[in-house]
């Protein structure tokens, strides 16, 4: 526990260090400045410098402004004192209106301010060199660029590396990407203010510095606007990627996996939970991506149940959190976001970081946005699971009540028989023969009633095994039991994903009873099974290369004689609102079944 702490510490320190020694260098800056002309000139510069810092480039694990330009034409003009103190001002005014935290208010114009002191030492030391012809001016620009750039992202970099939460290679490319993409801007504007400056033999103005750095301006809008657009458009489709994902996870057991990738697509966190309340065993831990340890104190539960809107717990007031007991010690940040539905708390979702203020305002709001999601997809799993209750409860009293109807009246009729047979076998055996012979065969009847009884009671493949697996293992049985016969083949497409249960069941018998009908009736060389996953819906075909049959032939032979047959298939495809097809010819059958989004979350059609 004492290295998680020296672990939170150490960045804290190397930021105080950091921002000790930038104020340090701009006060020295602000006692030391020379006195220059025009005001309006230099209003100007510090209007674009400040323009540039408040719509900076975000992206992951931070953002990058398109200031060096105007930052070095300053440094220029001015000299290092002005430069540094324009450039802190305008990273504070940029950091305060857009009511950064207190540690981030002192870091970045510190961190500015640090880098604008390292290029102002190599600069200085070339440029001796640079004044005798020795140094051209481009290699004294590319030293002054390249070392501001290094050390403000070094600093950066090391803050991100002491945190205690992750910096993955990932997020450093993408931080990356962007600071190269200001640098190259730089790099533009720093040649052309020295090709510029070499071939004008005025002194420049306001209007020239205007024309001049405008389009810098607003390139700095356009790719801060455009950027933060992308970004949003990005969140906007996770959150629909994960209102279609608990769609398809409603009918599935083990949901918790997509759930929780889904979540780390919208929110960027680095411990996530998700409680919910059963109105038996009471509060459960649902989810758990990171270490929480249920309280035993129920106070904290009763502080959650008050809960009717996302909250945001920091490290100061963290003691007033729910449930704070239960998470690690370096926890500096959470979010709770109540999962409610008509006034119901149904959980919470709760997201944490080791930093503290470690979410934005769009962390926030995309957090409560999931758990009206999650609300919306635990209440339709809790009604989809108490429907299949009441399907398995309705099963069991129809097998009750034709075990009571059927085989116990059978049996009572055996019985009597041989009640009457005990008391016939001494004066007229003959009857009492007859009597034992028809309760035998009565008995052989029931028996088989029985058998049918538990068979019928017995899983099914896809209950024990899972659809995908139950149609590998009959294929497979096929291949073994007509070694000599068709050649069957049997493919799966797209991103699996779990039915219903009467869905599955449907499914799997359809496959084996076209499969059969084609092994018997059609003499087929080929028994083509097909199983493809779609976005919104699950296709079944069931091919062969046999003689065909009629199919108006076939219904009537099924009207006539009832078994399973074509009418069984289409009335077991209506009960999950799924589109039966039969299409057969003399070269061949083909049995189509489209089973649409509604069987996928467990609908029944209705008629």
């Amino acid at each position: 526990m004492k290295t998680a702490t020296g672990r939170q510490r150490l960045p804290q320190w190397y930021m105080a260090a950091i921002s000790a020694a930038g104020w340090t260098l701009g006060g020295y800056s602000v006692l030391n400045l020379p006195a220059f002309g025009d005001p309006v000139e230099l209003l100007l510069l510090m209007v674009f410098l400040f323009v540039c810092e408040y719509y900076p480039m975000p992206f992951p694990k931070g953002s990058s402004s398109l200031s060096f330009p105007v930052v070095y034409l300053v440094y220029l003009i001015y000299g290092f004192e002005v430069a540094a103190v324009l450039h802190f001002l305008s990273v504070l005014a940029a950091a305060l209106l857009n009511r950064r935290p207190a540690r981030i208010v002192f870091f970045n114009p510190a961190q500015f301010v640090l880098s604008l002191g390292a290029a102002h030492l190599v600069f200085s030391s070339l440029l001796p060199g640079a004044e005798s012809g020795a140094v051209p001016v481009a290699v004294l620009f590319l030293a002054f660029i390249c070392v501001y750039y290094i050390i403000n992202n070094t600093i950066v970099d090391l803050v991100l590396i002491m945190r205690p939460e992750k910096y993955p290679f990932a997020v450093w490319a993408a931080k990356t990407r962007g600071e190269l993409f200001s640098f190259a801007i730089s790099l533009v504007y720093g040649f052309l203010l020295h090709f510029l400056g070499g071939q004008t033999r005025r002194e420049p103005d306001v209007f020239t510095y205007f024309f001049f750095l405008s389009p810098l301006m607003f390139l700095s809008i356009l790719s801060s606007v455009i950027i933060r657009l992308r970004a949003d458009k990005q969140r906007l489709k996770a959150l629909f990627d994960f209102s279609s994902e608990l769609n398809r996870a409603i009918p599935a057991k083990d949901w918790e996996g997509h759930i929780r990738e889904q979540i780390r697509q919208i929110v960027s966190y680095e411990e996530c939970f998700l409680l919910i309340q059963d109105e038996k065993t009471g509060w459960q831990l649902a989810l758990s991506d990171g270490t929480f340890t249920m309280p035993e104190d129920s106070s904290g539960f009763s502080r959650l149940e008050q809960l009717r809107r996302t909250a945001v717990y920091n490290k100061p007031d963290w003691s007033h959190a729910p449930l704070s007991e239960g998470f690690r010690e370096n926890v500096q940040t959470a979010v709770y976001a109540p999962l409610t539905l008509d006034d119901e708390l149904i959980g919470c979702l709760i997201l944490t970081k080791t930093r503290t203020r470690g979410f934005t305002d769009e962390d926030v709001r995309s957090s409560q946005t999931a758990a009206n999601q999650l609300a919306i997809f635990l209440k339709t799993k809790w009604l989809f699971n108490e429907k299949e209750q009441r399907v398995l409860l309705e099963e069991r009293n129809r097998i009750a009540h034709g075990i009571h109807d059927g085989i116990a009246q059978t049996l009572a009729g055996a019985v009597m028989k041989l009640d009457t047979a005990a008391k016939k076998i001494g004066g007229r055996p003959e009857e009492a023969r007859k009597l034992v012979e028809d309760s035998s065969g009565i008995l052989r009847d029931g028996l088989k009633e029985v058998r049918n009884s538990i068979y019928s009671l017995r899983p099914t493949p896809p209950e024990e095994l899972g659809l995908h697996a139950a149609i590998e293992n009959k294929i497979s049985g096929l291949r073994q039991q007509y070694a000599r016969g068709p050649e069957f083949t049997f493919r799966s497409q797209g991103t699996r994903f779990g039915l219903s249960l009467p869905a599955e069941k449907t499914v799997f018998s359809i496959m084996q009873e076209s499969v059969q009908n084609a092994i018997k009736h059609a003499n087929a060389a080929r028994i083509d099974v097909l199983l493809r996953y779609q976005h919104n819906e699950v296709f079944l075909k069931i091919k062969d290369d046999g003689i065909g049959f009629s199919l108006y032939e076939a219904m009537a032979k099924a009207m006539k004689e009832p078994h399973y047959g074509i009418i069984q298939m289409n009335e077991s495809a209506a009960k999950i609102g799924a589109v039966l097809q039969i299409d057969s010819s003399p070269d061949g059958t083909e049995i189509t079944m489209r089973i649409p989004k509604t069987a996928l979350e467990g609908e029944e059609a209705v008629d």
